[in-house]
């Protein structure tokens, strides 16, 4: 029998990896850099590129990148060219974002606007930006996604719209860039307590706070109540931002990808419930006050 493919190693190989400052994409760096990546940490302020470099085991180089500011994404591509010499990138993961939770009715357009241009609109200035990279390193580009991204759940209609189109170009891309033999791969992480969740919180007080009082009092006691179980869910998770590393690391490593790599049980049933279930019986699991029970449990 033939022996399936090895894992590549990290070893002189260079990642990019955004949103980088906190969360996700801060485990997701140090982990690189302990395991041999030549991490470099997309930040927005150089204080945090400092920090995330003093606490590298191994090699890690902040990178200023603002994804939603197309002059930004230009200069770190010049800057990330200089840095590599030539050598190419080996792996692209797209991890910054934002977000925006409300009542559709309460959203305010600049919020909105800054949800899709963070989720979706610099994911795909990155992609455009450092495609050349990838190109001459023979890389490949890792999606971080969401769970949310299979189903949309009330109040986070915004952020699921963001990951609904990040799938959707993922997977558009992956087809158009599979001849050029670079992979693209979606992580689909289910809740994980980071502090986008007290942002979430902010946000979303701020949203409804602004709305006109006959729209407050329609959905204050829903919100509320969906504020309070989201929270709980994030704490109760057993996924941590640890576990996330550790997929996305095997995304970058494996010679053959997986399309998609799902995390913790919320985000498997998910995407089990998405592909098994009709509208209606999904509107009643996620509809209504029985939500916040799902949510609980």
């Amino acid at each position: 029998m033939p022996k399936s493919p090895g894992p590549t190693s990290p070893a002189g190989r260079a990642v990019l990896i955004t949103g980088a400052s906190s969360g996700l994409g801060e485990a997701c760096a140090l982990h690189m850099s302990r395991v041999g990546f030549h991490v470099l940490a997309g930040v927005r302020r150089p204080e945090d590129g400092e920090r995330l470099r003093r606490a590298a085991a191994g090699r890690l180089t902040p990178v200023t990148v603002d994804v939603t500011d197309e002059k930004s994404v230009r200069a770190a591509v010049d800057e990330v060219t200089e840095l590599l010499g030539g050598a190419g990138l080996w792996g692209l993961v797209n991890n910054a974002g934002i977000a925006v939770t409300a009542p559709l009715e309460c959203v305010p357009m600049e919020q909105m606007r800054r949800q899709l241009d963070t989720n979706v609109i610099g994911q795909v200035q990155m992609v455009q930006g450092f495609l050349p990279l990838l190109r001459a390193g023979a890389g490949r580009i890792v999606n971080v996604s969401s769970g949310l991204g299979n189903v949309a759940l009330p109040f986070l209609g915004p952020y699921a719209a963001s990951q609904f189109a990040k799938e959707a170009l993922s997977d558009a891309l992956r087809r158009e860039l599979a001849p050029q033999g670079i992979p693209v791969v979606v992580i689909q992480p289910g809740a994980v307590l980071t502090p986008l969740w007290s942002k979430m919180s902010d946000t979303g007080n701020r949203a409804l706070a602004g709305a006109p009082e006959p729209v407050r009092e329609l959905y204050r006691n829903s919100f509320l109540g969906f504020m309070e179980a989201n929270e709980t869910s994030a704490r109760s998770s057993r996924t941590t931002v640890d576990d996330v590393a550790r997929v996305v690391f095997r995304a970058l490593v494996a010679e053959r990808p997986r399309t998609r790599y799902t995390i913790g049980r919320d985000a498997t049933g998910s995407r089990v419930l998405s592909r098994q279930l009709p509208d209606r019986a999904l509107d009643r699991i996620f509809g209504g006050t029985s939500m916040w029970t799902n949510l609980r449990h």
